[in-house]
């Protein structure tokens, strides 16, 4: 059997289509037996570019009666990232739920995106561990990071 079914071109997120950035160093630690970045610290850069994020947006706000989650992680690796260098972490806001904030993210090397991927983090309750309504003025302030593609 042969398939000719022609696939549509990938288009690949640049860092203008972020609203915020922040830049990581590459560690020596950072790579696997192959010389490149290992898989799992792809999450870990995700990870560091919600962490800037999150406090960039919310500022000093405290949430007493419930803390954030994440429910889903989605990473494609597009290019192996090498040492020594930095990567760019974009990350702008794509989904907003009644609970949940749907997080895009890309990792660029050198200008080129070698990994994109979503984080889905959902509000819960501290002492019922049950989702919860994320309050309005957060919502406010996430609607001012929405992608921008």
């Amino acid at each position: 059997m042969n398939d000719t079914t022609v696939k549509p071109a990938r288009t690949l997120p640049r860092p203008d289509d972020f609203p915020f950035r922040v830049t990581e160093t590459i560690r020596f630690r950072d790579l696997d037996r192959n010389g490149h970045v290992n898989n799992a610290v792809f999450a870990t850069y995700f990870e560091t570019g919600r962490v800037f994020f999150i406090r960039s947006v919310y500022g000093e706000r405290q949430f007493a009666d419930g803390g954030f989650v994440v429910a889903r992680l989605e990473l494609n690796y597009l290019k192996e990232i090498l040492w020594p260098g930095q990567v760019e972490i974009c990350t702008g806001v794509e989904r907003i739920g009644t609970s949940s904030v749907t997080y895009a993210q890309a990792l660029f090397v050198n200008g080129e995106c070698a990994a994109n991927g979503k984080t889905t983090i959902v509000r819960i309750n501290k002492a019922t561990k049950t989702s919860t309504p994320l309050p309005e003025e957060i919502v406010g302030l996430l609607k001012q990071q929405m992608m921008r593609a």
